[in-house]
């Protein structure tokens, strides 16, 4: 199933029928910063985007959103940069040898001069808390484009591409992690909870995703599965992975690779899945380790999809977090 419509199809939204921001204001650390009715409302928004009825319409115009980066960055910097243009509003990015985030100054600091500049803060940081602190102390929305712990950005575009193939009810679809239980594998224990996917998680002995991450959605009434058993693989509807050696990581590298041998994304896994199911990755991928250009490359394989799906969701999201805001000048 997919979104997509011919431009024919396409009725353009005016000023005057665009939806009502329905985060306006707030942060988004998390994807449970998200209700499952404002989940719905920015997935239908990023569906619209994507078919092309906002084109032309600028509800940022005259505001601004500072990308504030401690970890590189291709998908996220682009995506964020381009969709505040597309949106009237402008993006401005800053390094990490500019801001220094609680080395040059004060994480605290930093907060109360980019309130007074700029509209919003996107931050793709190091750890979760530096990201709390700047919610902390900043008037203007904070949006998480990566930490330690999450990467719900991410999976607004994840599940937009799971949306495109199998429509907008995922109850029970079974989505399968494999890999290192890291941020994206927190985070899609937290779609869970607001989707209704059937989450397991298949990791190495000792790199299981965060525990209370894991206990606080199961006790929401959500299914989530930890596993070492690759077997859980057989019969995804979507099956996700995602680097074994993540940005800070490099000097476990040849620990992790030993550790996470066998759990790596071939096209014989990916014939062990659904009849119709996809494959996903992040990206960047590490061939050789988590996966293969034959797997990213495979019939089953929606990578470049979702890669591309980072724009829509992401601009979903700044107008709605950012669409009722006034320009300061």
């Amino acid at each position: 199933m997919t979104t997509s419509a011919r431009p024919e199809q396409v009725t353009p939204l005016t000023p005057d029928t665009l939806p009502a921001p329905v985060m306006a204001g707030r942060d988004f650390l998390s994807n449970l910063d998200m209700t499952p009715q404002e989940l719905r409302a920015v997935m239908d928004t990023a569906h619209s985007m994507k078919r092309g009825e906002w084109r032309g319409v600028r509800p940022l115009s005259g505001l601004s959103l500072a990308l504030v980066f401690e970890k590189a960055s291709l998908r996220t910097r682009t995506t964020f940069d381009v969709g505040m243009y597309q949106l009237g509003g402008h993006a401005i990015t800053l390094s990490s040898q500019e801001v220094g985030l609680g080395t040059r100054e004060r994480v605290s600091d930093v907060a109360r001069n980019l309130e007074r500049w700029v509209d919003g803060v996107m931050g793709r940081v190091y750890l979760q808390g530096t990201l709390q602190e700047l919610a902390d102390h900043a008037g203007v929305p904070i949006i998480n484009g990566l930490s330690d712990m999450l990467h719900p950005a991410q999976l607004l575009a994840d599940y937009q591409t799971i949306e495109e193939e199998f429509g907008s009810d995922l109850r029970g679809k079974r989505v399968v992690y494999i890999g290192d239980g890291n941020n994206l594998a927190n985070s899609h224990i937290h779609m869970s909870v607001l989707t209704g996917t059937d989450v397991t998680i298949v990791t190495p002995v000792g790199y299981e995703p965060n525990g209370a991450v894991a206990l606080d959605a199961v006790r929401r009434g959500a299914s989530v599965t930890l596993t070492n058993d690759l077997a859980a693989v057989e019969g995804a509807d979507v099956l996700y992975t995602d680097v074994w050696i993540s940005m800070g990581m490099e000097a476990e590298a040849d620990i992790r690779r030993r550790a996470f041998r066998g759990y790596q994304v071939t096209p014989q896994m990916l014939e062990t899945i659904a009849p119709d199911g996809i494959f996903l990755h992040c990206l960047p991928a590490h061939y050789g380790e988590e996966t293969v250009p034959e797997a990213t490359e495979h019939p089953k394989s929606r990578v470049f999809d979702e890669a591309e799906n980072r724009l829509h969701a992401q601009k979903a999201l700044l107008y709605h977090v950012m669409g009722l805001m006034k320009p300061r000048w």
